[in-house]
């Protein structure tokens, strides 16, 4: 069997648009727009030019959905997992974040979750092992090792459901 093609067609203005016809001759599209929201659709196996569904997802909802899709993939917040159980993920310090201002150690993070916050991505610089002085700021990107668990309570506690 041959590998599936997929047509990438520009959409001035738009984004661009990714075709793919299925083993089963169905055709799936995807439009990646500018501001980096997707929208899928799915169409209709007795009119291929007839969208039959289309669901439009934000960029981490798509982000979401190529972890589901290929779980293998590494995607843009899972960094990596290890057969100990460990995993590292980015997290991002949201404007609206009680933390934006606030120094790391006031996060309380290992404690209370036993993960470890090992570098801060601010802008186009890497902040390795930040001190507990540190002030986090909103836009940062922290990223945050322990268990799946552990990762997922950090993410709670800065903000992020």
């Amino acid at each position: 069997m041959s590998a599936p093609r997929l047509r990438a067609t520009p959409l001035p203005g738009i984004g661009v648009q990714y075709d793919l016809v299925t083993r089963e001759q169905r055709r799936l599209s995807v439009v990646a727009h500018r501001d980096g929201t997707r929208t899928l659709g799915v169409y209709r196996a007795d009119d291929p030019d007839s969208c039959a569904h289309s669901l439009r997802l934000t960029g981490p909802e798509a982000g979401a959905l190529i972890d589901a899709l290929v779980p293998a993939h590494h995607s843009a917040n899972l960094l990596h997992t290890t057969d100990l159980g460990l995993v590292a993920e980015r997290i991002e310090i949201a404007a609206t974040s009680r933390f934006n201002g606030r120094v790391l150690g006031e996060t309380r993070m290992r404690t209370e979750t036993g993960a470890s916050i090992v570098a801060v991505l601010r802008r186009a610089e890497a902040i390795p092992s930040p001190t507990p002085d540190f002030r986090l700021a909103g836009g940062d990107t922290l990223i945050v090792i322990g268990t799946r668990e552990g990762v997922d309570a950090a993410a709670a506690i800065l903000g992020r459901e």
